[in-house]
């Protein structure tokens, strides 16, 4: 398996040519990385006006692994190649490396780049890419990995130590500043070019230390500050500032420590490429960072498993409005009345405390009042605010905090809290939570547990996932008010009244529902199907043969067509056509040929086969083919009033020209595809050019960003007469 790596930004606070001074230092060899043992030059060449200079070495490292394995490798040292390219002018330093022992057993590559703050001049930043693929290594592929891993996580920390040692070594001698490359001249100042060379590669990747440093601005570092004077960038040293410029797909290493928490530098990789994968996939609705990582800590970092759940998660989210809940969901009466749940401060860690009083809440009676899927709607809301309020918390408390603390108190609890409806609502809302809001519970203090909870957690605790049920603490009787009680989590002053403190908590008591509240069990069904198709989207099926089409009229030129949708099953091609005449209605037998009876689908083919292309009907854009798990946005000025068609069609994988074979591919596409049958879940809406504002994100209207989870869109592209697809 190819193990990837993928750096955040990380930034020194000084001046590029200054870094690389500090670099230079570490060459030939380098008595802070005793493994680097020795460089070679083995080729090097300068540009005629000095500017570009360029060294390819050959480095010799003593890894640090078991002596049996060396013996049975047959080596002491594992030589790397680098070839690196300084451009004095552009102020970039890009390196390359690979392996040259093993390497029909090993491949090793890595990228690394240093360059000058985009918003800054006075700062350097630097990125880091690599990759290991273990082929075959005498049976011990695995070993040679987990050490791999092991020497790059640290090789990082300690790029970090020697960077700054050596920054502090220049401003030690009095080198505080080092004057830019001209063309005239290049400066005594800068190293000598045949010693600016890479980092020495390591084995686990093997790549050079990340030797990036984010220190504190110091205003005795007269470079800094004179190139921040002359560059005009702003003197502030504000994680806003660092941020400003800082490319939107890319993630800074103060952003990700100040706000996501301490990272391994195989965490913050698989952050970045999954969130890299998002913008390329899901442009203009990407949830923040905080939010993909509790995906991602859920499945323990395994990308695809958490790429996977969280697309699943985003298309739930949109289907059903879930980020526009705080704003439209008022809870009827009677679960402001009897649900026995609220906020209530905050835990020692600074975690919201959210409190449910679960043995004096009446679950018959909410459930035969409101009905389940309205109960789902209130507990989701419950979610969102707690999302909104560890945001909060982080701001207030200076740290990261991306979960939330659940007090239970089961005082009251019975065998009626077993009837079966409500268990049954129990465990929907149970496996909807799990599914929607990973790692958001930091941990669960159930207290007063009666004899029945026994009964209760199992048949609730199969539906929990493992790692959540870690972080559980149950209590029985008095026990939570000794030791290793609830003092231990929860401040003294704010613990509730009714569990022996002094804090007035406002959670309702509860008590029975009264009957005269009770619906019928028509009411309820009709209430729960009306909530649970409560969406703007619509689904449709897709066939091969079969395209789902959907027509607009336009009365007035120059209007915008806007659409939203995304790939739920398969792959498919969308288009859009423009027709004078109005489309016969669908075909009811559209489907018969296919031997498609089902009565759930949704297919509406439009486009009569007698109509020719260029003669009844025109494409007015170009077909864009979309893969499974995309999604897609984009709009269409109009030129001409009449009726516009927008069709989704079954994508056809091409045939391999060289044979009539079908390819291995083909045969594996089709083999996913059930049926031949794929799902797209759409919205689309017709706006004047005046309320037009240049991006499908940026319409409040169209419902389809995330207003919660999601930064504001700073991208706005925009077309005179063609499609904006953000894909």
């Amino acid at each position: 398996m190819v193990q990837k790596y993928q750096s955040p930004v990380r930034v020194y606070k000084h001046p590029f040519e200054l870094v690389m001074a500090a670099y230079e230092r570490r060459f030939p060899t380098c008595h802070l990385i005793p493994m680097f043992v020795n460089s070679d030059v083995v080729n090097e060449e300068t540009s005629e006006d000095g500017a570009t200079h360029r060294i390819e070495r050959r480095c010799a490292l003593d890894v640090d692994a078991p002596r049996l394995l060396k013996r049975i490798a047959g080596v002491d040292y594992v030589y790397f190649i680098q070839k690196n390219t300084l451009n004095r002018k552009e102020r970039t330093l890009h390196i390359e490396s690979h392996n040259e022992t093993f390497s029909n057993r090993v491949v090793v590559h890595e990228t690394c780049c240093y360059s000058v703050h985009p918003e800054n001049e006075g700062w350097t930043c630097f990125e880091q890419t690599a990759s290991l693929d273990i082929k075959s290594f005498f049976g011990f592929e695995s070993t040679v990995e987990k050490i791999a891993m092991k020497q790059y996580a640290s090789s990082i920390n300690k790029g970090k130590e020697i960077i700054e040692f050596y920054l502090r070594e220049l401003e030690s001698e009095g080198v505080i500043h080092i004057p830019r490359w001209t063309c005239s001249s290049v400066s005594p100042a800068l190293p000598a070019p045949s010693s600016l060379s890479a980092s020495p590669p390591e084995l686990q990747h093997p790549s050079a230390p990340a030797v990036s440093v984010s220190q504190p601005a110091d205003a005795k570092d007269g470079a800094s500050q004179e190139a921040k004077q002359d560059s005009g960038a702003p003197q502030a040293d504000s994680l806003v500032e660092i941020l400003a410029g800082t490319p939107e797909d890319k993630l800074d290493a103060d952003y990700i420590k100040r706000y996501l928490g301490d990272l391994t530098p195989l965490q913050e990789s698989c952050l970045i490429r999954l969130r890299k994968w998002l913008q390329e996939t899901h442009k203009g609705k990407i949830p923040k960072d905080e939010h993909i990582l509790r995906f991602l800590r859920a499945r323990d970092f395994n990308m695809d498993k958490a790429r996977e759940i969280l697309c699943q998660s985003l298309t739930w989210r949109k289907q059903h409005q879930v980020d526009y809940l705080l704003e439209t969901w008022s809870p009827p009466q009677v679960l402001q009345d009897y649900y026995t749940g609220g906020w209530h401060h905050h835990d020692r860690d600074g975690r919201p405390l959210y409190i449910l009083r679960l043995g004096h809440m009446d679950t018959k009676g909410l459930v035969r009042a409101l009905g389940e899927e309205s109960l789902l709607r209130h507990v989701l809301s419950i979610n969102e605010e707690g999302l909104r309020r560890c945001e909060e918390n982080t701001k207030v408390f200076g740290r990261p905090i991306s979960c939330w603390t659940c007090l239970v108190d089961l005082e009251g609890l019975n065998m009626r809290h077993l009837w079966r409806p409500g268990v049954k609502a129990l465990l929907r809302i149970i496996e909807v939570v799990e599914a929607n809001y990973p790692e958001t519970l930091g941990r669960l203090l159930i207290l007063r547990a009666p004899r029945v909870f026994p009964v209760l957690w199992t048949l609730v605790s199969p539906f929990i996932d493992e790692n959540t049920r870690k972080k559980f603490l149950i209590y029985a009787g008095n026990d939570y008010q000794g030791p290793g009680g609830l003092v231990d989590y929860i401040d003294k002053e704010i613990i509730p009244d009714f569990l022996g403190g002094e804090c007035m908590c406002e959670v309702p008591e509860g008590g029975l529902v009264p009957k005269s509240m009770y619906r019928t069990p028509e009411e309820l069904e009709n209430e729960d199907v009306r909530l649970w198709t409560e969406t703007i989207y619509q689904s449709a099926s897709i066939f091969k043969g079969a395209p789902h089409e959907l027509v607009i009229e336009i009365i007035d030129a120059a209007s915008v067509i806007t659409w939203d949708f995304d790939v739920c099953k398969g792959d498919i091609v969308f288009n859009i056509y423009h027709s004078k005449r109005a489309p016969q209605p669908p075909r009811k037998d559209a489907l018969g040929a296919h031997g498609i009876t089902s009565p759930g689908v949704n297919n509406v083919q439009l486009i009569d086969k007698s109509w020719t292309l260029g003669q009844d009907y025109s494409m007015v854009e170009s077909p864009l083919t979309c893969k499974e798990g995309e999604s897609v946005q984009g709009s269409h000025i109009t030129r001409w009033p009449g009726f516009y068609i927008l069709q989704w069609k079954f994508h056809n994988m091409p045939a391999c020209s060289a044979t009539n074979l079908p390819r291995v591919d083909d045969v594996l596409a089709t083999l996913q595809v059930s049926s031949h049958k794929c799902k797209v879940m759409f919205y689309t809406e017709v706006l004047g050019s005046e309320d037009f504002r240049g991006s499908m994100t940026s319409l409040e209207s169209s419902h389809s960003g995330f207003s919660q989870l999601s930064a504001a869109t700073t991208s706005s592209n925009h077309s005179q007469c063609s499609s904006m697809i953000s894909r």
